[in-house]
């Protein structure tokens, strides 16, 4: 036997197979509960997630009918307004076409008593056609200065007392003003603030002596009333278009909660044993195992960290997904150990029980390492792993035995005797109710030879020569 580690595959014996086989179907129905248990979790939160969806979209749609419903109304107030100010402009017009009409009248009556004659009666003729245009409401343009113009070209001066209705006209600029709402001030404070300045120095232009001042304001005067107007109804628009806007923000934001709450309760549901699958493949020697369930655990709570929704949802899906298989592995490494274990505890009694003294072990997760020392000073390191099909596996370090040489002439029989004491460790190892090791094999073992267990009266009380 030369120096390099001897080693031994092990199978477990028909009882033992039996027992492990009992506890892997109670590992397996237990696995089936809990899944069953997370499934109708997931359901449940599920239908919450559903019914917080629905009462969203409920009060989405409730918010989108009102404000659907106030738009509308706005949108008939805003016509009714322009009505109202298309009539107003008429009415005003036509009451300028009245004093027009009735400043004619007057000029002509003038231009007959200061003795002109010629034309007078097509002029009266054209003013009656007017006045009949202007009760019936229809607009006359130019038509009242181009009668004017008829007239005053008869050379006949004007005079007498004119109708001045500009405390009318002062009356229909500030109920426009006023047409722009409670609001109008608030949604327009320079525009409001000049209409009222202007409506106030007409006021004052509107004596007897002030009527080229009256006249020169009232322009300027009904176009900023008409530009207040149209800013008052724009703001007005802007502020339903921005409350529809953050109305449908609110709904995707609660909509993003109730992804994101969904997404957290489901992580709830599964954290505890994905920690533990974590924990415990930590602890058993399968980094693979752990970091897998570690990574898709970070990966939900980065996307929960984040609130991103879609991606917290598939995360946590992914990490529901791999939890039944990981539960699994993680079954049967708890029954590799297991195994391993037991095998350790029946090799010590084994190894105590021919003569050797047990010096300590360390657990090293996927292996257990222990120390054995002999009466005669020789030390047995041996390690109980286990291959990737679980297959239990003992490695002999052994040093200080006088048939172990470092190195073996090709054929040479070598180890005979601790080849035997082994095998005779091994028979002790519990049979169908324990582990039966296979052939010790080690680099350069002469092939097709094992040696055979040293009879139980045999002494081990040798010395190294």
């Amino acid at each position: 036997m030369s120096g390099s580690p001897k080693y031994s595959s092990v199978r477990v014996g028909a009882l033992y197979a039996q027992r492990e086989a009992a506890e892997r179907r109670r590992r397996a129905e237990e696995r089936g509960a809990r899944e069953r248990r997370r499934a109708a979790e997931r359901v449940r939160l599920a239908q919450e997630a559903a019914a917080r969806r629905e009462r969203a979209r409920v009060e989405a749609e409730r918010r989108r009918a009102e404000t659907a419903r106030r738009q509308a109304e706005l949108a008939a107030r805003r016509a009714a307004e322009r009505s109202a100010r298309l009539a107003h402009a008429r009415a005003d017009q036509t009451r300028a076409d009245e004093r027009g009409l009735d400043e004619v009248r007057e000029l002509i009556a003038e231009a007959q008593q200061s003795g002109a004659r010629a034309g007078i009666g097509s002029l009266e003729r054209r003013l009656a056609e007017l006045l009949e245009r202007a009760a019936r409401g229809e607009p006359l343009g130019d038509a009242v200065e181009e009668l004017r113009g008829r007239v005053v070209s008869l050379g006949t001066a004007a005079a007498g007392n004119r109708t001045d209705d500009r405390a009318a006209v002062l009356a229909g600029l500030e109920h426009r003003l006023s047409a722009t709402g409670p609001d109008g001030a608030t949604l327009d404070p320079d525009g409001n603030r000049r209409c009222t300045d202007l409506l106030d120095q007409l006021r004052a232009a509107a004596g007897p002596d002030t009527r080229v001042r009256f006249e020169a304001l009232l322009g300027t005067a009904e176009h900023a009333l008409t530009q207040h107007g149209a800013t008052v109804t724009e703001a007005r628009e802007t502020a339903e278009r921005q409350a529809l806007a953050e109305q449908e923000r609110e709904a995707a934001r609660a909509a993003l909660e109730s992804a994101v709450a969904e997404a957290a309760e489901r992580l709830g549901a599964v954290r505890p044993a994905a920690e533990g699958v974590v924990d415990t493949a930590t602890e058993l020697g399968d980094p693979g195992l752990a970091a897998e369930i570690g990574d898709a655990l970070r990966t939900v709570t980065e996307a929960l960290t984040a609130r991103s929704a879609a991606e917290a949802l598939k995360a946590v899906a992914e990490l529901e997904g791999r939890l039944p298989g990981a539960e699994h592995r993680l079954d049967e490494l708890e029954l590799a150990y297991q195994r391993r274990r037991d095998l350790v505890e029946a090799l010590r009694d084994a190894m105590t029980g021919e003569g050797f003294a047990f010096e300590g072990g360390e657990d090293q997760g996927g292996s257990f390492r222990l120390h054995f020392t002999r009466p005669t000073g020789a030390t047995y390191e041996t390690t109980v792993t286990t291959e990737n099909d679980g297959t239990p596996v003992l490695v002999y370090h052994v040093e200080g035995e006088p048939d172990v040489t470092l190195y073996a002439a090709q054929d040479e029989a070598v180890c005979d005797t601790t080849e035997a004491l082994l095998e005779r460790v091994h028979e002790a190892l519990g049979g169908d109710d324990g582990f039966v090791p296979g052939e010790l094999a080690w680099d350069g073992k002469p092939p097709g030879r094992r040696a055979k267990p040293l009879p139980r009266e045999t002494s081990w009380r040798w010395t190294t020569p």
